[in-house]
């Protein structure tokens, strides 16, 4: 009797993997992705300068995009990534890539577990986002096929990204040097959206940021397939304090 109660385990549990890998497969082809990214609404610009970001990311390889917090640029650029992946057959996945540089004073020390649970709390911004935009469970579902990767910068080097959208956040943590291996990834039939503020850079030594250089050179030598969108106070959407204390903070630093 055991010997027939293990033999029906063993036919469920292969029946129960076969239904496994047929869902999977049925989730990656085209139609399921459309099925997946489905917007709660869609999203209005509420000013130029969101409209000019979209702009930038569809027809630019590379987009460099600077302003204060509140502006929408994370929130943004996530809704174009997950159209172009959504309407465009070359683009197979969404790569995402933040400093890890933490806040001064605020470090949670060593973290435990696997490389993607380490990255998950790093990563929240990003995935807030994408939950707001198609809900947590297809959210989940994207990540679960490898469709949105979260990837650190100590493990770019010695691999191209290929058909994909690289959203790059907290851009003015990023050393020059990292910057230079950051952009230099860029593969195949790819775009590159960095992200960030440059009145939140949180390295020790804040001459160590590579954005404001960046900038600079690309606009004292442009190419095409590059392009600079930069937001102002002016463009703040987030609650109506929020330039009140921006412009009270920056009052320390022109002392």
């Amino acid at each position: 009797m055991n010997k027939k109660t293990g033999e029906k385990k063993t036919r469920t549990r292969r029946t129960s993997k076969a239904s496994a890998s047929v869902s999977v497969t049925k989730v990656k082809s085209r139609t399921n992705v459309n099925e997946i990214i489905q917007f709660h609404e869609q999203l209005k610009c509420k000013n130029k300068t969101q409209k000019d970001l979209i702009a930038s990311i569809e027809k630019n390889d590379v987009t460099i995009c600077v302003g204060p917090a509140g502006t929408g640029k994370t929130l943004i650029s996530i809704y174009e990534a997950l159209r172009l992946l959504k309407a465009n057959s070359t683009f197979q996945k969404i790569v995402l890539i933040k400093s890890v540089t933490t806040l001064k004073d605020e470090s949670v020390g060593f973290l435990k577990g696997t490389l993607d649970q380490k990255l998950e709390p790093v990563m929240y911004s990003f995935m807030y986002n994408f939950e707001k935009l198609i809900g947590k469970e297809n959210t989940e579902t994207l990540t679960e096929l490898k469709m949105v990767e979260s990837l650190p910068i100590a493990y770019l080097r010695g691999i191209n990204i290929d058909n994909a959208i690289i959203l790059i956040d907290e851009a003015q943590n990023i050393t020059h040097d990292n910057m230079k291996t950051i952009l230099t990834r860029l593969g195949e039939n790819s775009k590159m959206v960095f992200l960030g503020d440059i009145e939140q850079i949180d390295l020790r030594n804040k001459k160590d940021s590579s954005m404001l250089k960046l900038i600079g050179r690309i606009r004292s030598k442009p190419t095409d397939g590059v392009n600079v969108i930069e937001f102002n106070k002016e463009d703040i959407l987030r609650h109506k304090l929020t330039s009140y204390f921006i412009d009270l903070f920056n009052e320390d630093s022109e002392k």
